[in-house]
């Protein structure tokens, strides 16, 4: 793989605390921006990490408003 270098302007406090993330995490700042800049543009599942999101995702129908919803719970559990 062939690299390229970056420069990029970031606040120094930011650029300390993540050298200092990177240490405690026995890696690179620069493998820290890869691996972030990489999941970037990865076609990602952010739902991943979210199982009962994901478990209820989907119950309601995309067409469904805000009102539709509201008065579907007004019928099931009353006022």
């Amino acid at each position: 793989m062939t690299t390229t270098k970056l420069t990029v302007r970031v606040p120094r406090a930011v650029v300390e605390d993540a050298k200092d993330y990177a240490r405690t995490h026995d890696t690179t700042l620069t493998r820290l921006i890869s691996e972030y800049l990489k999941r970037l543009s990865a076609d990602t599942d952010f739902l991943a990490g979210a199982p009962i999101v994901r478990r209820l995702s989907g119950t309601l129908p995309p067409e469904a408003s805000v009102d539709e919803y509201h008065r579907y719970l007004e019928e099931k559990y009353g006022e």
